[in-house]
């Protein structure tokens, strides 16, 4: 769930800016942005083993299914009693949840995967590094391999400080770290993933079904 992010392809820090949201080129919040941080939790973690122990209870699911709308950002207090919605529900009910143990972090929106499809997720900082927090892959364990996050390119964040909310814009990073480096993370990657999947073997035949039964579809919307 949680992988130090690689300095070279992730802009941690961003630009600080009045207001990143804007609802023709970006994502924007539901309710204004206050909201999502002034209600109290009934949920209180102790640690992030606890944070991660909730999640595995939580399922994900599309706004349209859940609310018949195209995008809605849950309240954190009400996705605590549902414990279902979709990748803004995780990360804002996570951000929420690491302010109160008193991290450094932020909620943040950008792009993932090969494809640049949008997401949201949580980072926070220690010691002079940034660490990605992926609610959605609470699944995995409490380590991500770091390779990972060089699927995760940041556009917007928001921080909660003192009472006060600040914005930052989030520079796109090509990935230009030396192959050795990357090869050096390569068997902390397989170590993480090969262990899932030995946990969850039972989970391969499905999986394996539903990729080729999309690649069916994909060919028969071709022809």
């Amino acid at each position: 769930m949680i992988a130090e992010t690689i300095p070279e392809a992730y802009d941690a820090v961003g630009r600080k800016v009045l207001r990143p949201f804007d609802r023709r080129r970006g994502p924007h919040p539901t309710f204004p942005m206050g909201r999502y941080v002034s209600q109290p939790l009934t949920v209180k973690c102790e640690n992030l083993t606890a944070v991660r122990r909730f999640l595995l209870g939580c399922k994900g699911v599309a706004d349209k299914e859940q609310f018949g709308r195209d995008d809605y950002w849950q309240p954190p207090e009400d996705f605590e009693q549902t414990r279902k919605g979709d990748c803004e529900d995780f990360a804002l009910w996570t951000w929420r949840q690491l302010l109160d143990l008193g991290y450094d972090t932020r909620v943040v929106f950008g792009r993932h995967g090969r494809y640049g499809i949008g997401h949201a997720w949580v980072q926070f900082f220690s010691a002079d590094k940034c660490y990605l927090v992926e609610p959605q892959m609470s699944s995995l364990g409490e380590t991500l391999p770091r390779l990972t996050t060089l699927r995760y390119q940041p556009k917007f964040s928001v921080e909660w400080h003192e009472g006060k909310l600040s914005y930052y814009q989030h520079a796109e990073r090509k990935p230009n770290t030396h192959p050795f480096e990357l090869a050096r993370l390569l068997p902390e990657y397989f170590a993480i993933w090969g262990w899932f999947w030995i946990q969850n073997w039972w989970k391969i035949p499905r999986k394996a079904f539903r990729w080729l039964m999309s690649k069916f579809r994909k060919r028969d919307t071709n022809h």
